[in-house]
């Protein structure tokens, strides 16, 4: 039976991940801290194919039997988490990274690097399309986060290249669905609260900054789709369709129904203007493409988490 070990594996995308995994027949072997995860998110696993572990794998972790597949998604991954976490993020980033990646080695295991599309940081080049290097500060706040994915990067590519390790890199894009958690301070899961309290909606400097939304399901298909080919250079998985965050916050009002208002606040240090996915190799490699749209997207959301997880009173 295929073997899939999944660290981050109780978070919002890896327990998705963990679901779909299993749906195909694999065996998962779900490892986290649980630091930002949570047991409710796989609570509702009962397949005796899957098994939990939890470990920081910024610690050395074993893993027995035979695994095929590595998909290493652990890391605080919100500013909150990350502001809240920066040792930790750049220990995950390096040590975690460094430790999963041994694992894949002694088992001959295919692995996934889970990196982000904070690696180009505030880009000059739009879209983002992955030959791009980057424009990011490595001493703001956001820096233990992007520089912790591109140092995960350098050392996913090392060990390909030297020590023969079968290695892929997705870049993830702003990703949404249910098991969002209320409270991590990204743009839909707040303007989701806010919207169900009938608070008014927090846009930070005047909304123009634009971001690019894809749903949970599709980013999963795309994650097991790059896993299961035979690509080793990064590849951006998100969904291309452009939004301000001033439309997705009207977007969000029109979805859930609310009354709520918009207010604006300053800008963040070093947010980034524009966030939009070129996804052209991921068309050409793995045959991939969204095909949920944002408010269709929005509407499963809040129908399939429900009023209490959405507004944080269940975490």
């Amino acid at each position: 039976m295929t073997t899939c070990v999944v660290t981050g594996g109780a978070g919002f995308v890896g327990s998705h991940l963990c679901d779909q995994l299993l749906a195909k027949g694999y065996r998962v072997i779900c490892i986290d801290n649980l630091d930002t995860g949570s047991l409710q998110n796989i609570e509702h696993i009962t397949s005796d194919d899957f098994s939990f572990q939890i470990h920081d794998i910024t610690e050395e972790v074993e893993v027995e039997g035979d695994v095929d597949f590595v998909y290493h998604l652990a890391s605080p991954a919100s500013p909150i988490d990350y502001a809240r976490l920066p040792l930790h993020t750049l220990k995950v980033g390096a040590q975690g990274t460094w430790h999963m990646l041994g694992v894949a080695k002694f088992k001959r295991a295919r692995f996934l690097l889970a990196s982000t599309s904070e690696v180009y940081g505030d880009p000059q080049v739009h879209p983002q399309e992955e030959s791009y290097w980057g424009h990011v500060n490595p001493i703001g706040p956001r820096g233990v986060y992007d520089e912790a994915k591109r140092y995960a990067e350098a050392l996913t590519m090392a060990y390909h290249r030297q020590q023969g390790v079968d290695t892929s890199i997705v870049r993830i894009f702003n990703t949404y669905g249910s098991r969002m958690r209320a409270h991590d301070g990204r743009a839909i899961p707040t303007f989701l609260r806010q919207a169900l309290l009938s608070q008014p909606l927090t846009v930070f400097g005047d909304g123009s900054q634009t971001r690019s939304f894809c749903f949970v399901d599709d980013l999963v298909r795309g994650l097991i789709g790059l896993a299961e080919s035979g690509e080793h250079m990064p590849v951006n998985i998100g969904n291309p369709d452009e939004y301000t965050l001033l439309q997705l916050a009207n977007s969000v009002i029109e979805a859930s129904g609310s009354d709520s208002s918009i207010v604006f606040e300053p800008l963040p240090t070093d947010d980034p203007q524009v966030r939009q996915p070129n996804i052209d190799r991921a068309k050409e490699i793995l045959g991939w493409e969204p095909t949920v749209a944002l408010n269709d997207g929005l509407k499963e959301t809040i129908e399939l988490s429900g009023r209490s997880r959405l507004i944080g009173t269940i975490e």
